[in-house]
C-alpha cells in the first residue's frame, strides 16, 4: 500500500450547492483535490500507468487526477473524503494484475466435447414429426 504525502496534493475550495441552508452561499465547503501523477516521486511507473487508466475521466491530459468532493457540509469532511477516494484509487492501482497463462485443451476433453455434441445431435434429430416411408 503506497501512502501519498500531503505535500504532493493540491486542494482548491469553492462554494457548493446542495444541503446546508444559508451557509451554502457563504462558506467554501466543496473541495477539489489535484494530484500530479506523472511527477509523483512516491509512485512507480507501472502504478502511475494503472492509476491514470483507473481514473478515467478524472485524469487530465497533463497526467493529473482531479477528485471533487461535495458530499458533506464541512470543508474538513469533504477534504478527508477526497483524500480517502484518492487513496482507494492508488491502492487499487498498486495491485499488479494477474495474467492468465493460456492453456490448450487436452485430447480427452476435445473427445468428450465431440461425443456430447454427437449425443445431443441424435437426441435432437429424433424430435419432430414422424416421416411416412410407405
Amino acid at each position: 500500500m503506497t501512502v501519498i504525502p500531503e505535500t504532493e496534493l493540491e486542494f482548491r475550495f469553492f462554494r457548493a450547492g446542495g444541503p446546508g441552508g444559508q451557509n451554502v452561499n457563504k462558506v467554501s465547503t466543496s473541495v477539489q483535490l489535484r494530484f500530479d501523477v506523472m511527477n509523483s516521486p512516491s509512485l512507480s511507473e507501472p502504478v502511475k500507468e494503472r492509476l491514470l487508466k483507473l481514473a478515467g475521466s478524472r485524469a487530465t491530459q497533463a497526467g493529473e487526477v482531479l477528485i471533487t468532493a461535495v458530499r458533506f457540509r464541512t470543508q474538513e469532511r469533504n477534504r478527508a473524503d477526497a483524500v480517502e477516494r484518492l487513496q482507494a484509487l492508488v491502492d487499487e492501482a498498486s495491485v499488479r494484475p494477474v495474467y492468465r497463462v493460456p492453456t490448450r485443451p487436452t485430447r480427452a476433453s476435445k473427445e468428450r466435447r465431440l461425443e456430447s455434441k454427437a449425443k445431443r445431435s441424435t437426441i435432437k434429430s429424433g424430435r419432430g414429426r414422424p416421416r411416412h416411408d410407405d
